[in-house]
């Protein structure tokens, strides 16, 4: 008796299905973090998290430079958090110039900010493509904002902005130098 569930195959199939439970419960587990990004025409919209339980969806209209978030508050179900910027001054655009836009998000845990205000954990970057600019904004952030609040959008935290084109006139931050290679 011993030999024949020492050869069968569904005792093997077993043994393997608890060691890889077993494995499986003591390996570290990483969270996967996905975000979405598309674009039609002259607008362009991205998700990204503001903390771990919501997520902000950001929208740049390309002909106005406006750059606006809303986030769905987790205790009602709907929009309880609005964000509105003007990307045009801080990028040097001249909006008869056709500016190109292109935008995405990205995760970053920044330091809290003043007045016990803490910024989102993600943050968006909006780059022009004419100008050779690219800027980094946060959204302010709390938990209070899952419920819904008076009064109009709150504005963006402008962290930085950079050069990533040479040829595009100085700004304030470092500057990407350009590859070897071109």
């Amino acid at each position: 008796m011993f030999r024949s569930v020492k050869s069968s195959p569904l005792v093997w199939l077993a043994i393997g299905l608890v060691g890889g439970l077993i494995v499986g419960g003591l390996w570290p587990q990483t969270p996967l973090h996905a975000v979405a990004t598309d674009r039609l025409d002259t607008f362009a919209m991205a998700t990204g998290p503001v903390d771990d339980d919501a997520e902000a969806v950001f929208f740049l209209d390309f002909l106005s430079g406006d750059l606006r978030a809303v986030v769905v508050g987790k205790q009602v179900g709907k929009f309880t958090a609005f964000f509105a910027h003007n990307v045009m001054t801080d990028l040097g655009v001249n909006p008869a110039n056709n500016p190109r836009f292109m935008m995405v998000t990205g995760l970053n845990n920044l330091r809290r900010g003043t007045a016990h205000v803490a910024y989102s954990r993600s943050l968006v970057y909006v780059a022009e493509v004419t100008t050779g600019k690219v800027a980094a904004y946060a959204l302010p952030w709390t938990m209070a904002m899952h419920t819904p609040a008076a009064g109009g959008p709150k504005p963006f935290i402008p962290l930085d902005i950079t050069r990533f084109r040479a040829g595009a006139a100085p700004v304030g931050g470092p500057v990407v130098p350009p590859s070897k290679d071109r």
